[in-house]
């Protein structure tokens, strides 16, 4: 029984691991398409500031998505994304920042 207790209880990690990798993917993918459709209006209200988005529509308990907007600059603007999720005991955090053609 311990051992099977044991390998269920790695299994278990496994999965939530693989599932966090594919919440987080998703998430960053989500922030910087929200980017790219609301830099197309370039509304000033929006560069230089940090947005926190409302994912509870994604169904994904115990998740943060922010979206730091740089200036624009030369037909382009760097766009920080950053995430965080949960599962059980784990969280897997995404920091990432990439640059979106106005």
């Amino acid at each position: 029984m311990l051992v099977l207790a044991g390998g269920a209880n790695t299994m278990l990690f496994q999965s939530d691991t693989a599932y966090l990798q594919a919440v987080k993917r998703n998430l960053a993918a989500s922030g910087l398409a929200w980017t790219e459709r609301n830099i197309k209006n370039e509304s000033k209200e929006i560069f230089n500031r940090t947005i926190e988005l409302n994912v509870s529509s994604m169904d994904i308990r115990n998740s943060t998505l922010t979206v730091t907007i740089g200036i624009p600059a030369a037909k382009k603007v760097e766009v920080q994304i950053n995430t965080s999720c949960s599962r059980g005991r784990q969280t897997i955090r995404h920091n990432g920042k990439y640059r979106v053609e106005l």
